[in-house]
């Protein structure tokens, strides 16, 4: 095992991660197992580094005073080679100037010279009548001129030569002018030099979702499972057991109508996102210090599409139509996502390196696909990521719950909806209208700031999250479910518990991410970070390392609860709920490690539950 060669307290001096810069450190601890220092800048800030990352300061003393002292000894070096012992101080300023007198006859000469060149070049254009004045006055004629001159030009020619060389080897420009082009040759290759590198150490090293192959699986996969879920529903029998499952012609599940429904539905909506209405926000810096703006009219969004559907509704329009056709409208909106991801790939071929998403630039077609290449794909200032994220599919959730919920009245003829059907449809609609009114919240969020707009966001935004998290509702116009009232209390007193852990957890944080000054968040307690950010040990934060998704979990059972124990299929966002949230805390916490180094280490001391207090 090779022996350290710094002790704790040791001041050296330490690199800076990601940089060329030394400061001064104190060495805390060594890791016998990675090798790394943990040592503490003057700031407070902690670092794990490398013993290649550390020197000792009497290295940058001993080279500092080398670089001070060698300029003098050069010059007094270069004074005694020019001059000669026993030559006394005069004589010697007399050499000088005679030296410069001796450059001053050499410059003269080659001025002369290119003099005469010049005029016998142009003794050769002269005109036929000059050549014959000439010759009358007993000078040679053009011909015996020629060879003459063509002799003259050669000997003229053979100084002029050995001068270009001259000048040539010895470059007369002025010393500074050529140190300046050296310097900003030099500076250009550094920074070219720079550009390389951030190419490299941008691109994706650590593949999710199993690589290539597990991301090509999941692009077929998670349209398969969405189908399958519906074509459950369907059944009579609604059974894990019931397999396969009777498969409905291909052709059923297509319907050119339904496809123009999903579009005009689409566009609507990016049409309200468009009006000029909402506060324009700017969302966190991106890598590379710009900060993009949006607008923030969701709700807004969200109340013109309810008077729009009222409006429907009042004129007779029957919206139980996406019931009876819901197969196929989920089957239009995987067909516009697949087109909209090859649109959205193919587009970020041609955007800069510092505008692709962290976590999609491995430089494999499959895994860039489907996780997304272009970080903030944007048609002019309408940024389709963001666009994507809240309005189509969740404002669609609701608009398909309510139309689950008509379809229930007609289909059992009753006049009002069942108690399940009212709390489902009720602990939803909560949940995007928060969403919603909160929406300027989700510019913190991971997929905003860290994951491109690819197949997963597409395909989640627009398919999985109105056709799965309406499931519960979809089930039950085919199983209907009696709750009782105390039951139903029982179910939105939980409901309420984990809305509340979600939303207040959520506020401390976005409020402490966009302000960590402002007062109303004082009594909150935080470890500093190399980033300037802090880890949040008090409050939700505190509790445990994710409140919000447990907030999430608790809130996904109350909206199974009514549907019943039947059957297991309700809850099966319940299952999907606690695989996804495990598997993003599992990115999170790999994310923040990379991020906040020793940080992150000292804050999972002091919060060691990552979702479920005393469980994980």
């Amino acid at each position: 095992m090779p022996n350290r060669r710094f002790a704790d307290g040791e001041v050296v001096m330490g690199r800076w991660p990601g940089s060329v810069l030394y400061y001064e450190v104190q060495v805390t601890s060594y890791d016998d197992v990675s090798h790394l220092y943990t040592v503490k800048y003057k700031d407070g800030t902690e670092l794990a580094l490398k013993e290649s990352d550390i020197r000792s300061q009497s290295s940058f003393k001993h080279r500092k005073s080398q670089s001070s002292s060698s300029s003098p000894s050069r010059r007094s070096t270069s004074r005694s080679r020019s001059r000669s012992p026993g030559r006394p101080a005069k004589g010697r300023r007399r050499s000088s100037s005679q030296s410069r007198e001796h450059k001053d006859d050499k410059k003269k000469t080659i001025q002369e010279t290119n003099l005469a060149l010049l005029v016998l070049v142009f003794s050769f254009n002269q005109k036929p009548s000059e050549n014959n004045t000439r010759r009358y006055n007993g000078e040679p004629d053009s011909t015996e001129r020629n060879e003459t001159s063509c002799v003259i030009l050669e000997q003229k020619l053979k100084p002029d030569l050995e001068i270009e060389r001259v000048l040539e080897q010895y470059s007369l420009h002025p010393r500074k002018e050529e140190k300046k082009k050296e310097e900003r040759h030099s500076e250009k290759k550094f920074f070219e030099t720079i550009k390389t590198i951030e190419k490299a150490s941008s691109k994706t090293k650590e593949l999710e979702f199993g690589g290539r192959i597990g991301t090509f699986m999941l692009i077929f996969f998670l349209p398969a499972t969405v189908l399958y879920l519906l074509l459950m529903c369907k059944q009579d029998d609604p059974s894990l057991m019931n397999f396969p499952l009777p498969l409905p012609a291909l052709e059923s599940l297509w319907e050119a109508r339904v496809f123009g429904v999903f579009l005009l539905w689409f566009f609507l909506q990016a049409l309200f996102y468009l009006l000029p209405i909402g506060k324009v926000v700017e969302g966190l810096p991106l890598s590379n210090g710009r900060k993009l703006q949006y607008r923030i009219n969701g709700f807004y969004a969200f109340i013109l599409t309810a008077a729009a559907i009222g409006a429907l509704l009042y004129f007779q329009f029957e919206l139980h139509y996406l019931y009876d056709h819901f197969m196929q409208f989920a089957v239009s909106a995987a067909a516009f996502s697949m087109a909209l991801s090859i649109f959205l790939y193919i587009r970020s071929l041609k955007a800069p390196e510092e505008e692709l998403a962290p976590g999609g630039n491995s430089g494999y077609f499959v895994y860039d696909f489907f996780t997304g290449h272009e970080l903030n794909p944007r048609i002019g200032s309408f940024d389709l990521k963001y666009f994507c994220e809240l309005r189509p599919g969740l404002i669609g959730w609701v608009v398909i719950n309510l139309a689950m919920l008509l379809a229930e009245m007609k289909i059992h003829n009753q006049s009002m909806p069942s108690l399940s059907m009212i709390l489902v449809n009720s602990f939803q609609l909560l949940y995007v209208v928060d969403a919603l009114w909160n929406e300027e919240a989700i510019l913190t969020t991971m997929d905003i700031t860290h994951d491109g707009f690819g197949f997963m966001l597409a395909f989640g935004d627009l398919v999985w999250v109105p056709f799965v998290y309406s499931l519960q509702a979809f089930y039950l116009v085919g199983h209907p479910t009696a709750v009782s009232w105390p039951v139903a209390a029982a179910i939105i007193i939980l409901n309420c518990i984990g809305y509340y852990i979600f939303r207040s957890a959520n506020s401390q944080k976005n409020n402490f991410r966009r302000n960590p000054a402002d007062p109303k968040l004082a009594y909150l307690k935080f470890i500093p970070t190399a980033t300037g950010k802090g880890l949040l040990v008090t409050g939700w934060w505190g509790f445990v390392r994710h409140p919000n998704y447990l907030g999430d979990i608790i809130m996904a059972l109350a909206w199974s609860l009514p549907c019943g124990f039947n059957h297991i299929l309700p809850y099966f966002y319940v299952i999907y709920f606690i695989c996804l949230l495990v598997h993003r805390e599992a990115r999170d916490e790999h994310h923040c490690k990379q991020k906040y180094g020793v940080a992150w280490e000292r804050y999972c001391q002091r919060v060691p539950y990552r979702i479920f207090p005393y469980i994980y």
